[in-house]
């Protein structure tokens, strides 16, 4: 028997908080916290969010046996293009791969469409001889020589690092293996990533840009998970970091100082994970999940328990061909900036406050309004403290910044708030529905999950726009990402390119395959994160009609995989194909052109405690003023830790705590439900 506590701690950084959730191994309890990000000095909000969380909780450094961290490092130094300066060496004669791209303009039919720069300046790609075909021959060998004096002349441009990309390298990475040995011999200060290290698929633009990504953001997050692995063992934390990663997974820290691109949306994933996490515990099958920090508000799908994944996720303006939870940035956060163009239009967005100044009413110095500070004129906020007592809104700094786009209006201060509200959730809306509509479903069939610190206070005005008949609100919303660090697997994904048909000759080494990638799969979950549970393989597979142009992917029976059973992986294809297009054609061959395999383990997940049960109507703690629908209305103040198990209570009314405020319009009938979430479904 232990004779001290073990904690695991879930870490997210925001633009705004920073969150934590801790569980303690031994008790079973939940603890969250929240603290403001301090952008002047990168990490020391970490190290106090730590100390906070030992002081009232007793959670000393030594007794911390798991942390994992969700960061948006690497999605802002590509978004903010504050990389490193790249090298590429390609093929001779395909030195333009990146700058053709796909021939696509992000605008069709915009006469100022332009397409973004690339990561990599023309000037600084390099053509080397030598060419492996589409069957992986070799039909001129490599001309070493040119690859040195590529690496040379990268050298001279005072470059940061180099990324190789050759034609047909999927089939055969043979070239792309020794030029970067040539490289790192011939500029030894230089980091060297190979395409097919990082995402060893079919189509050389794809490739190109993924691994350029990662070699992007190497510098930016390879310091940083230095200073968080440093930070951690100098205040003597035990645990080995690991870090979220896109696909939803984990890995180990060390592991994403190369495995850059793996994390580049490590932030959102984990939210999606969490919140799915928490619709299968409340038994909520279809859910669509809002997920509104202080800077933006993103949304996703979980359809049958799970979140959805996809391929070429923006990255900016660019494209990222790795698995990722879908994830679709829709409109602002809580901080968004509210202002008047020169036609005299009121506008918001997307320029953020973040937390330094923040919005006015934090009253750190932020003069310009947000939609944070509509709520607090509105009267939704200022009535108690925020973010574990860190802040309390002060409606008179919210009231004179609203001022400076209420006068040129000429509207009133609260009318100018309901406004900017009205504005925020119309952007949400409109984005919302382009998501459902290319997805195939209708928003009104599913429930409505806000969470982040500005997820509830916005959630169930966009749920009355859409139709949504049903809102739940998580017992911790501002911090489910935090949270999704401490539910989420530890996983990764292989890929293997193919190029095979879907028929009884090709079953054996269909088979040889998939039994190497397994091999690849279980080195990595036992060696490389040292993880000894259950090995759980999930297998996928791009597939399409022989002759078609694009692949979909296809999950395939763990069984036929296993044994080469081409008869079953057919018809996997042409059941999905089929469930797409409503048009399947079982005469026609069918084409693997990617094996896919997602290797994952589970570990021990936190068991959320139920709140105590309550008694009859939930009892109010006060009455407040609050304005919407273009009026004052006195409005009942509930207190989320006085909410007890089976209690119900009407809309409107605004439920505080610590983490969040929601703020309920007309038209909901609430109730608490056994897992402390309160269920908001429409009024008939």
């Amino acid at each position: 028997m232990r004779d001290f506590m073990g904690f695991r701690v879930g870490v997210d950084i925001g633009g705004t908080f920073i969150d934590f959730c801790l569980w303690n191994e031994d008790t079973a309890e939940l603890h969250s916290l929240k603290v403001l990000t301090t952008p002047a000095t990168p990490g020391a909000e970490l190290l106090r969010g730590l100390e906070i969380l030992e002081e009232r909780h007793g959670a000393a450094p030594a007794q911390i046996t798991s942390f994992v961290h969700g960061t948006t490092v690497g999605i802002n130094t590509v978004i903010q293009r504050k990389g490193a300066r790249l090298a590429m060496l390609a093929t001779a004669g395909f030195e333009d791969v990146v700058e053709l791209a796909r021939l696509r303009m992000p605008e069709a039919y915009s006469l100022f469409s332009r397409r973004g720069a690339p990561l990599v300046s023309r000037d600084c790609v390099f053509g080397l001889r030598g060419r492996i075909l589409s069957d992986g021959t070799e039909e001129m060998p490599l001309d070493e020589e040119s690859v040195a004096r590529a690496a040379r002349a990268a050298r001279a441009k005072g470059v940061d690092g180099i990324v190789v990309s050759l034609l047909n390298a999927y089939r055969n990475p043979a070239h792309e293996e020794r030029a970067a040995e040539i490289a790192r011999r011939e500029a030894p200060e230089l980091f060297v990533f190979r395409s097919t290290e990082v995402w060893p698929v079919i189509r050389e633009y794809e490739r190109t840009t993924t691994a350029l990504i990662n070699g992007y953001v190497h510098p930016k997050v390879r310091d940083y998970l230095d200073n968080l692995i440093g930070g951690l063992k100098a205040r003597g934390v035990p645990a080995e970091p690991l870090i979220t990663k896109s696909n939803g997974g984990v890995m180990s820290a060390a592991l994403g100082k190369r495995n850059c691109v793996s994390m580049v949306l490590s932030g959102t994933a984990s939210g999606v994970i969490g919140a799915a996490f928490l619709a299968r515990q409340a038994r909520q099958d279809r859910v669509i999940t809002l997920d509104i920090g202080g800077t933006s508000a993103d949304v996703a799908l979980i359809i049958g328990g799970q979140p959805q994944f996809g391929l070429g996720e923006k990255i900016g303006d660019l494209p990222l061909y790795i698995p990722t939870v879908s994830v679709t940035s829709i409109g602002d956060g809580g901080g968004s900036i509210a202002w008047v163009d020169e036609f005299g239009v009121l506008k918001v967005g997307p320029e953020s406050a973040g937390s330094d100044p923040g919005p006015a009413c934090y009253g750190r110095g932020g003069t310009r309004p947000t939609i944070t500070d509509a709520f607090t004129v509105c009267g939704f906020l200022g009535q108690h403290e925020l973010a574990y007592g860190a802040l309390r809104p002060d409606a008179a700094l919210a009231k004179a910044a609203i001022d400076t786009v209420a006068a040129p209006m000429g509207l009133s201060t609260e009318a100018a708030a309901e406004a900017i509200i009205r504005i925020a959730i119309s952007g949400m809306f409109v984005e919302v529905n382009k998501l459902v509509a290319r997805s195939g479903v209708d928003p009104r069939d599913f429930a409505l999950l806000p969470f982040g610190g500005a997820g509830p206070m916005l959630g169930c005005f966009l749920a009355r726009e859409l139709g949504v008949r049903r809102v739940m609100v998580p017992a911790r919303p501002g911090v489910v990402s935090a949270l999704g660090g401490l539910v989420a697997d530890i996983r990764n994904d292989f890929i293997r390119t193919l190029f095979a048909t879907a028929e009884p000759a090709e079953g054996p080494s269909i088979a040889r395959e998939a039994a190497a990638l397994e091999r690849q799969g279980l080195a990595w979950l036992r060696e490389e994160q040292r993880f000894d549970g259950p090995a759980i393989a999930s297998w996928f597979a791009d597939m399409r009609y022989r002759g078609q142009s694009f692949e979909i992917e296809v999950a395939l029976p763990d069984a036929a995989v296993r044994a080469g059973d081409t008869a079953a992986i057919a018809e996997a294809f042409h059941a999905a194909h089929e469930a797409i297009y409503d048009f399947a054609d079982r005469e026609s061959p069918a084409q693997i052109v990617n094996l896919r395999l997602v290797m994952a383990g589970s570990p021990p997940r936190p068991a959320m405690q139920a709140p105590p049960r309550g008694e009859g109507e939930a009892t109010p703690e006060r009455m407040l003023r609050a304005y919407f629908d273009d009026a004052w209305h006195e409005v009942p103040l509930y207190r989320r830790a006085a909410l007890g198990t089976g209690q119900r209570f009407a809309a409107p009314c605004v439920v505080a705590q610590d983490d969040t405020t929601a703020c309920i319009p007309p038209g909901f009938q609430a109730s608490v439900d056994e897992m402390g979430n309160i269920i908001l479904d429409a009024a008939e």
